[in-house]
């Protein structure tokens, strides 16, 4: 019997999740549930001394458009 990498792992993920990284909003379905995230498509990043973190992300980044210090930039991704 062979072993095929990508069977295995294609086997983790099925037809009843779809993800919709779309410009506006990213969407996250599923077949059982429906719609079970819709958040907007922002991300809000802190660079301090060469290195970035995500402070926040969906609503709470869109807060944050036009309304950061420097060192933090809120983004459409």
């Amino acid at each position: 019997m062979e072993f095929n990498i990508f069977k295995t792992v294609r086997g983790y993920f099925s037809n009843d999740l779809s993800i919709d990284l779309g410009t506006a909003n990213t969407l996250i379905y599923t077949k059982d549930v429906g719609i079970v995230l819709d958040e907007p498509s922002v991300v809000a990043i802190r660079e301090a001394r060469g290195q970035k973190t995500v402070v926040a992300v969906g609503t709470e980044a869109k807060k944050m458009l036009g309304r950061t210090p420097g060192n933090i930039k809120a983004i459409r991704p």
